[in-house]
């Protein structure tokens, strides 16, 4: 398993990406949090396919501080069923991969 690790998530406005973002990296759960959008997003949902505008939010973070990091978007979020999905990062300069964890230590 990788020491470090990238979350992604989305949600349906820039304003809830923001909160979703600063307050991950306000308690320590991730180091830094990028917001991209808007993008379009086609999916199935209550049995039709739908199509709208969200914002993607991607954590950077220690894998360590993944179950915390699942746990405050989940509380956060406004979504029902909330995209969270976890990419390891395999290689990564040593000076950043120090600052995330400097940054997420309490």
């Amino acid at each position: 398993m990788a020491e470090h690790i990238t979350v992604l998530t989305t949600t349906d406005s820039r304003e809830d990406a923001e909160q979703l973002a600063t307050s991950a990296v306000e308690a320590r759960l991730a180091a830094c949090a990028q917001i991209d959008g808007p993008v379009t997003s086609v999916y199935w949902w209550e049995g039709s396919v739908r199509t709208d505008q969200e914002w993607r939010v991607l954590y950077k973070t220690p894998a360590a501080k993944y179950d915390a990091l699942e746990a405050h978007i989940r509380g956060v979020h406004a979504y029902e069923t909330p995209e969270i999905i976890a990419t390891e990062i395999t290689r990564g300069s040593a000076a950043y991969l120090q600052w995330l964890h400097q940054e997420t230590s309490s």
